[in-house]
């Protein structure tokens, strides 16, 4: 996704342009509409909060490690659907694999960081924040990892190929995977539905795993 309908910009670390895009209204009210319940209201207020600072540390992340290997950042971005980093030039897969390794890894850093204060604290909604925290840095870090394109761990599973096999055998490999997955992402969500009440707003996509087997442009 690389839209421009941003309603908010600013300059974060390493004076890089961070946009929020309008399609986060939606997210929010999406969340913020199952609280039904007035009392519960500013529990998904902070939800929203920690889920669009963890995103928001995890592409930074992304831009640590272009940065650190001199590839310069147009913007991270924030949308409904998650977000992106935006360099300025195209890649080699040995620098794609910090880049992209870099999200994940904030992700579990969070996680990390809070399990072990949570313990320690008394307040019982510092507590809540830490929780909350960890375990949706853990739910992020995981998901990310799965290799379905664009995911990071689709990405990162097509670098790694490329320093295995040939780059025509490793985009279709991963294309291969990618389809597999998409086969599975169905019966997943609706196991996930059933048994959790979650719903999933991210679907593979199809064709570009399909054109990644056939080789074509992806």
């Amino acid at each position: 996704m690389h839209s421009d309908n941003s309603i908010f910009e600013f300059r974060g670390p390493w004076n890089v342009p961070i946009q929020l895009n309008q399609s986060l209204i939606f997210l929010v009210l999406l969340i913020v509409g199952f609280s039904f319940d007035p009392e519960s209201l500013p529990y998904a207020l902070g939800f929203v909060a920690i889920l669009l600072t963890s995103i928001l540390l995890h592409e930074l992340g992304h831009a640590w490690g272009c940065l650190i290997q001199s590839i310069p950042v147009n913007r991270v971005v924030l949308y409904g659907g998650g977000g992106f980093c935006e360099h300025r030039r195209s890649t080699s897969s040995y620098e794609d694999e910090l880049i992209v390794a870099m999200g994940p890894i904030v992700n579990l850093t969070l996680w990390a960081l809070c399990s072990l204060l949570e313990p320690f604290v008394t307040s019982p909604e510092l507590g809540w924040v830490l929780v909350v925290t960890a375990q949706l840095n853990l739910f992020l870090a995981v998901f990310n990892m799965l290799p379905l394109m664009p995911l990071d761990g689709g990405r990162l599973f097509h670098a790694v190929l490329n320093r295995m096999v040939q780059p025509v055998t490793a985009t279709r490999i991963a294309g291969l995977v990618g389809l597999i997955g998409v086969a599975l992402w169905l019966p997943m969500m609706v196991f996930a539905y059933v048994n959790f009440g979650f719903v999933f707003l991210f679907f593979p996509p199809l064709l570009r795993h399909w054109h990644m087997l056939r080789h074509a442009q992806y």
